[in-house]
């Protein structure tokens, strides 16, 4: 029989390890968060970036800046403050005059990622979400996740004094655009998935993702899924029959199909059928960086025929370089061969790169482009009068 005094001191042991493990999940819960967001979105260049007289004049005078993607909604930091790490915060936007980003949501991570072949077997995202205080529900669900950040974006509007504006119709773009005349200093954005896997392969829960403001679908991320083959995944094979459903019921509702990160066969059969501007919010293209994630010719030009646009990343995988002007020869390269009108900034900003510079490093791309013999009216459709015109073409109208 334990005596009084063994109790107490069990008692005692027992509250000790209770303190230890709490004070270690408040720590990992408050500090690490941040500690991996400043790990894994770095930057190349620091800022401030310097830029020539010629660039910065032509950058100034730029009515319309848009970016395709960005996964800053991820991280548990707050858009509304401006920050000395990462690639972007709404301060630091309206600091680089952007008037659009794509908030691009990213729902699940495989373990052990890499460029070539990755399954869909473990997850990196859960303890993150846990460690982050986001809703319970959204821990072990890939749809709640896209909820969920997608309720945070709204709330970073309500908070934002008016700075932020979330688009979600053709409408909504249209006011926009008329208070931006009056007023430089707001942004928008507007939502996008990166990876149908959040769909858990059922049509349903199109109808949630779509009433909580995703007007952008990236079909694939790195592993196969419902929908049809990764560049990164294991089989790299193409459409499943959820997938052509998916992507004509996408087409209806006025979604746009990203096909970033789709294997080579998916890409052929999306766009054997597609009926409306295809995006790819953020690539590189083989002739300048030829790797398994960028893109061809011939998809180049198959993707410019369907109206759509292609969004130029900002990292070293897709550009095959750390500099501005790395990421100004893929545009050019893009431009001779599909036409200026076919081709935007896919930046990729805080999508766990290191990115070549942060999001007031734009202008640089213009000194860049200049540098390249690339025309200011050309200019000013890749910073984003493109973008513009896409979507007041293709976002779907208030019923």
């Amino acid at each position: 029989m334990l005596s009084p005094n063994t109790l107490s001191k069990g008692k005692k042991f027992t509250l000790v390890v209770l303190g230890i493990l709490i004070l270690g999940f408040l720590s990992a819960r408050f500090f690490l968060p941040t500690l991996l967001d400043k790990k894994f979105n770095s930057v190349l260049n620091d800022a401030p970036y310097m830029v020539t007289e010629q660039g910065a004049k032509l950058y100034d005078s730029l009515d319309f800046i848009a970016d395709l993607h960005s996964d800053v909604l991820l991280w548990s930091r707050d858009i509304n403050k401006e920050h000395d790490f990462g690639h972007e915060d709404i301060p630091r936007m309206l600091k680089a005059k952007v008037s659009l980003q794509a908030f691009t949501m990213v729902n699940k991570v495989p373990y052990g990622l890499n460029f070539d072949k990755n399954t869909a077997d473990s997850d990196q995202l859960t303890i993150p979400f846990i460690l982050q205080g986001r809703p319970i529900k959204s821990w072990f669900d890939l749809t709640e996740r896209v909820v969920v950040q997608s309720a945070e974006l709204e709330q970073f509007a309500r908070l934002s004094n008016g700075k932020l504006r979330v688009i979600k119709f053709k409408q909504d773009f249209e006011q926009y655009l008329v208070d931006r005349k009056n007023n430089k200093n707001i942004t928008a954005g507007f939502l996008g998935i990166e990876g149908a896997q959040a769909l858990k392969g059922d049509m349903k829960n199109l109808d949630i993702v779509y009433a909580a403001g995703v007007r952008m679908i990236g079909l694939t991320h790195f592993y196969d899924n419902a929908v049809g083959g990764s560049a990164h995944g294991v089989n790299k094979g193409g459409i499943t029959e959820f997938g052509k459903k998916l992507v004509l019921e996408m087409e209806k509702r006025k979604i746009f199909v990203d096909l970033s990160h789709a294997s080579e066969q998916l890409v052929d059969d999306v766009l054997s059928f597609a009926k409306r501007p295809i995006l790819i919010s953020h690539t590189g293209v083989k002739a300048t960086c030829d790797n398994i994630r960028n893109l061809s010719d011939k998809h180049l030009k198959q993707i410019a025929a369907t109206g759509g646009l292609v969004g130029i990343a900002m990292f070293k995988q897709a550009i095959c370089g750390t500099k501005p002007m790395d990421i100004a020869k893929a545009i050019k390269y893009t431009v001779d061969l599909i036409g200026a009108n076919h081709v935007a900034l896919g930046s990729d900003f805080d999508g766990a790169i290191a990115s070549v510079f942060d999001v007031t490093g734009l202008p640089q791309i213009v000194d860049a482009l200049l540098k390249l013999s690339v025309s200011e009216q050309d200019i000013a459709l890749i910073m984003g009068e493109n973008v513009k015109r896409v979507l007041l073409e293709s976002l779907p109208d208030k019923e």
